[in-house]
């Protein structure tokens, strides 16, 4: 930050409408005159909302069935009665994502139960909406360091990574990072196009409990995801574009992940 005054913590509590009057009008002063910040503020703002699009319809389920006989003993009008409890549930798992602090996603809207669709995949929509709209950082190791990217995600996930090359569908590299999973670490690549549209693909490494080799495709929000299972590894390909534009890219994708395999010794 150029302003010394104003911290990043400051920032983020300036976002989450956390900072008392006299603060957030330091912050808002120091936004009118820094662009670097005030692009930072914007991306994190992008992000709370691409979040609560995700979650906020959860706000006003009913209690599911198998925790009503707790709710028999919470008092009546408290936070935990009734539908107060799935609103401050909800807004736990709101919080806790925002911080990446652990992985929650709620079930996916559609014809698919959310018991059908891999933890991985929902994984993959929650971390393509954390950092696909971010425009500083939105990864770790650039596609100017392509090799060393791929050196680094191999090693730390133990199965040799190889990031398609997806010129012919209009998307170039953008770099890559690695993420948390539900047992271990997993690679997320990301790619944009010449409109800054990005998508990202996600693999995991660990679907040893999972066996359905079939292309599923998920919907959350404005965000598609295509997915599928190939012997250990989980793939999920997350983007804002329409249905057949991403299953185009993911056949791509599949395409270019098999020649590799065959290619390995």
């Amino acid at each position: 930050m150029k302003d010394p005054l104003i911290s990043e913590d400051m920032l983020h509590a300036y976002v989450d409408r956390q900072l008392p009057a006299e603060a957030r009008r330091d912050v808002e002063q120091a936004l009118s005159t820094d662009r670097e910040m005030h692009a930072q503020a914007v991306t994190w703002q992008h992000q709370n909302d691409a979040l609560h699009a995700l979650f906020d319809p959860v706000l006003d389920e009913p209690m599911p069935a198998r925790l009503l006989p707790q709710a028999a003993v919470v008092p009546p009008g408290s936070a935990w009665s009734g539908n107060g409890y799935w609103r401050v549930a909800a807004g736990i798992a709101i919080a806790v994502v925002s911080g990446m602090a652990g992985w929650s996603l709620h079930g996916l809207q559609g014809s698919e139960r959310v018991a059908s669709i891999p933890v991985f995949a929902q994984q993959a929509a929650i971390a393509h909406v954390v950092f696909s709209p971010d425009m500083r950082r939105p990864v770790e190791v650039g596609a100017d360091q392509e090799a060393q990217l791929v050196t680094w995600l191999s090693k730390r996930t133990g199965v040799a990574m190889h990031p398609p090359k997806l010129g012919a569908a209009g998307y170039q590299l953008v770099g890559g990072r690695l993420l948390p999973g539900q047992y271990g670490p997993v690679a997320q690549f990301m790619y944009e196009d010449v409109s800054g549209q990005r998508l990202t693909l996600y693999i995991s490494t660990d679907q040893k409990e999972n066996s359905d080799t079939a292309f599923r495709f998920a919907r959350e929000g404005k965000v598609n995801v295509f997915y599928w299972i190939d012997g250990h590894q989980g793939y999920a390909l997350s983007a804002g574009i329409d249905r057949p534009a991403l299953a185009e890219i993911a056949h791509l994708v599949y395409a270019q992940l098999e020649a590799k395999s065959q290619q390995s010794p």
